[in-house]
């Protein structure tokens, strides 16, 4: 066992022992001790298959009723300590100076990247520009499997600071002492407070969440992580990143997706602005307070003079007039939240009035000798001030593109037009063309909408009356055709919007990412269209949909062709393209390592922006804690920085005809099993927990856009519900069938190539062996034992045989003998969850056929034992919806 895992181990065991001495102290020895067992039974099958289960199943079978929830919250918080351990674990592993050979420390990458491009002749003046003008925005967006309570959120993260106190080596016995009494406290704490929220979040609590993560890691994060690139950049070019460059900032979905949650509304939209105006206020008074007690200087610039009134205190003289300011602006935020309230003079409306004085205080002090005062807690607050500024992020608006048009049917309808969903494309873009043009109102102040054009409406009026910088892009939901885009272009001129708004479309199936360029060439192409856009083009990829339309392999290819047909179209039409990926945390949604990810995007397709959501359980696990956050936020920028300047080479010829019909036969295997099996829908709904994630409060989003079978599933419990019976089938099904059919046709060699030499293809089959490895085939043979009907039986069977083909085949292309070889840590994480894991996947089955006979009502104990062990597996594997 190497050092690294040694260190972990001792740490999920000192974890594990004070959760056990506060499960004591509750239940008492004898319900510790089935703990035990039960642990150890769990152990025992991971290393016999055929002891094991005997093993496990005996335990679980001693338990009474009562025990069912407590021994669920055990194994779940057990993995939620281990999971402390394992981030904790992954900030040491970065930060020290031990690295494995060969391997790039994140806080070592970008220097390290500078120096390739240097030697690549670079000139230190392009550097420089480049990382100054850099347009990263990580998009944070709800997630209705984040079952955890911020409460807990907060205390785990309490738990990791501890853990990092206990590592000073200089310690006394009597401080080692204290700090192990004080995290004793916060296992007790956390284990005595409900993990599970017993009501749906509304939007616009899980707004609240987001601002939450930003106030106690991302405000902390973002200027640590700008002196490091400052100081890279410096070592490199003899220049530092310019005081108002902010390469990676932050927007939310969280208030305004509104694609098929009808609980978003236009009042939620504005209540979510409020707040983080009132959020932003309050964070940099919280600065200017702290900086006004520390720059008690006196001598000054004669600017700074000037402003402060040749006060004594010439620069605690500008700053408070700062705080008034702010303090101002929070109490007109705070009023506005209960009705309409008017703007006085003194509330912060523009990002230059915040940046002004604190610009003026850093300028006077480097001025008159003081650089290193500037340079402290200034510095930072200035690049706060420019990275999240007075709105803190910038909120985008979703709806998707069906209501849009059944609002212009209402409104050409009133019109006595006809109706508008029953025109042809042609006759759409006529129409929306010649009202974008025409100075009069649309529609007259007789007219009566529906409720739900209403609300579209609503919706538009108040993006009109937001500030700009408060808002990001409107996104189109399912856009299939320019008038999508016109549509919601004329629906925001009528509600008074009198500047420009990237309007998005997002593709989404196979069809129309296959249709996504000749829907932006026919845009470029519409008179006025340019002149409407004012900016980069930007355009949304769909990873969540297209994947459950066609399966992993054809909709990653659909992806990447369709970049590289909108790279070109934008170019031919000489304007800037800015890609939005809509990434899930899971790989049968997009996700992956973030890193490798960029890379492997096509070339030309990231050109300085780069544009993708952060879903809320990878949001926690990315960006929850301040120095995961900042090794995160190192990997974002490096990655882009070398997507621009190193791009991958164009594929060759055969890659793309092999990768052709890869997809070609992955599709076929994936729509055969999912769209034209017969029982495969019951057995998806029997099998999994599918139904009851419907009933369980987990997001403030309904499950479903609508009634229907599995086209009508959202992207994320279809994910969800597979991933909880460890099949994974979202991310894996169909490369079965491709890999399989290119081996027997002899391509092996030229898929060792590709994987060698194409980062795309290399990418992909990384995180589908990382799939395969967190799959598990006797789990999810235990849940069709336990759920599944007989007749329904044999398709199992014949799921988790492709399962057993598609590891088969990776390993054949990879050459190991062993998923995830190369990657032993990794393997050690996965053993060290599985011990916790299994156990709750039991109870789970348990539950689910007591559920299922019982039809236990929302709240009752059995409804949060099997919460708490959907948390609980969501916990142990990290990506799961």
């Amino acid at each position: 066992m190497s050092e690294i895992d040694a260190r972990l181990r001792e740490r999920v065991h000192v974890l594990g022992e004070l959760l056990g001495t506060t499960i004591r102290e509750q239940y008492g020895d004898a319900f510790l001790d089935k703990i035990e067992r039960i642990r150890h039974g769990a152990k025992a099958d991971r290393r016999s298959a055929q002891a094991g289960p005997a093993q496990l199943s005996d335990r679980l079978n001693e338990l009474s009723e009562d025990d069912l929830l407590p021994v669920a919250r055990a194994f779940t918080q057990f993995l939620n300590l281990a999971n402390i351990a394992e981030q904790y674990q992954l900030i040491r592993r970065r930060t020290e100076d031990s690295g494995q050979a060969g391997e790039v420390l994140d806080a070592q990458r970008l220097p390290e990247l500078l120096a390739r491009l240097g030697a690549a002749g670079h000139s230190a003046d392009h550097l420089a520009q480049h990382v100054g003008r850099l347009d990263i925005e990580l998009v944070l967006t709800a997630h209705p499997t984040e079952v955890a309570r911020r409460t807990l959120i907060q205390k785990y993260d309490a738990i990791a600071a501890q853990l990092a106190a206990l590592d000073h080596r200089d310690l006394t016995t009597a401080e080692q002492q204290s700090l192990h009494d004080r995290l004793q406290r916060l296992i007790a704490e956390a284990w005595h407070t409900d993990e599970i929220r017993r009501t749906r979040p509304t939007p616009v609590d899980e707004a609240k969440w987001g601002f939450a993560v930003i106030e106690h890691s991302l405000w902390h994060a973002v200027p640590s992580h700008l002196r490091k690139v400052d100081a890279a950049l410096f070592e490199a070019t003899g220049l530092h990143l310019p005081l108002e460059a902010a390469p990676i900032r932050f927007a939310s979905w969280m208030g305004g997706d509104r694609d098929g949650n009808p609980n978003v509304t236009a009042a939620v939209t504005r209540e979510v602005l409020l707040l983080a105006r009132w959020m932003a206020a309050d964070l940099f008074l919280r600065d200017v307070d702290h900086l006004a007690g520390e720059l008690s200087m006196q001598q000054a610039s004669d600017a700074l003079r000037a402003r402060s009134e040749n006060s004594p205190e010439p620069y605690r003289s500008v700053l408070k007039q700062l705080r008034e300011r702010l303090k101002a602006t929070r109490h007109w935020a705070q009023a506005a939240l209960k009705g309409p309230e008017p703007v006085d003079a003194d509330v912060l409306q523009d990002n230059r009035e915040l940046l002004e004085p604190l610009l003026l205080c850093f300028d006077s002090l480097h001025a008159c000798g003081m650089g290193v005062i500037a340079d402290g807690p200034l510095l930072d607050c200035i690049r706060r001030a420019v990275t999240f500024g007075l709105f803190l992020v910038r909120l985008d608006v979703r709806q998707d593109a069906a209501r849009h048009c059944a609002a212009m049917s209402d409104i050409t309808e009133y019109l006595g037009l006809g109706r508008y969903a029953d025109w042809d494309e042609d006759d759409r873009v006529a129409f929306l063309l010649a009202e974008l043009d025409n100075r009069r109102p649309l529609l007259p102040p007789s007219f009566k909408a529906s409720a739900d054009t209403a609300e579209v409406l609503a919706t538009c009026r108040e993006v009109a009356a937001a500030p700009a910088a408060s808002l990001g892009s409107y996104v189109i939901s399912m856009a299939g055709a320019a008038s999508d885009v016109l549509a919601v272009q004329l629906l925001l001129k009528e509600a008074g919007l009198q500047r420009p708004m990237r309007v998005v479309p997002l593709f989404e199936t196979l069809a129309d990412l296959e249709n996504a360029g000749p829907v932006i060439e026919r845009l470029l192409a519409l008179p006025g269209y340019r002149a409407r856009l004012q900016g980069p083009q930007e355009v949304m990829i769909g990873y969540s949909d297209s994947a459950k339309d066609a399966g992993t392999t054809a909709a990653a290819w659909a992806q990447y062709r369709a970049q590289e047909t909108l790279v070109d179209i934008c170019h031919e039409h000489g304007v800037e393209l800015l890609l939005f990926h809509g990434r899930g945390g899971t790989v049968g949604r997009g996700g992956g390592p973030a890193h490798a990810a960029i890379l492997s995007q096509p070339p030309g397709s990231v050109a300085g922006r780069f544009r993708t959501t952060e879903q809320g359980e990878m949001i926690r696990f990315k960006f929850g804690l301040p120095d995961i956050a900042e090794q995160n936020l190192h990997l974002y920028l490096a990655a882009v920085l070398e997507a621009t300047l190193l791009p991958p080479p164009p594929p060759e010829a055969s890659w793309r005809t092999l990768m052709d019909e890869l997809a070609h036969d992955g599709v076929q295997a994936y729509r055969k099993v999912v769209r034209e099996h017969p029982q495969f829908v019951e057995y998806f709904r029997q099998s999994t927990p599918e139904q009851e994630l419907g009933r369980l409060p987990l997001g403030s989003r309904p499950a479903k856009r609508r009634q229907g079978g599995i086209e009508s599933l959202r992207a994320i419990p279809w994910i969800f519900g597979w991933t909880q019976t460890r099949l994974m089938l979202p991310a894996w099904l169909g490369w079965e069938a491709a890999l399989g059919n290119a081996l027997q046709r002899g391509e092996g060699e030229r898929l060792a190539e590709m994987r060698e030499h194409w980062p795309f293809f290399r990418t992909r089959i990384d995180m589908l062996e990382m799939v395969l490895a967190k799959a598990d085939a006797e789990i999810a043979r235990q849940y069709d034992e336990h759920l599944v009907e007989d007749a329904l039986k044999p398709l199992g069977h014949e799921l988790r045989d492709l399962l057993s083909q598609c590891v088969r085949q990776v390993l054949t292309l990879t050459g190991q003998s062993k998923l995830l070889a190369s990657s032993p840590e990794t393997l050690e994480f996965f053993a060290l969850r599985n011990t916790y894991l299994d156990p709750l996947h039991r109870l789970q089955m348990e539950l689910l056929a007591r559920s299922r006979v019982q039809q236990g009502a929302p709240g009752s104990g059995l409804e949060q034992a099997l919460l708490v062990t959907v948390a609980g597996i969501a916990a142990g594997l990290r990506n799961t919806g």
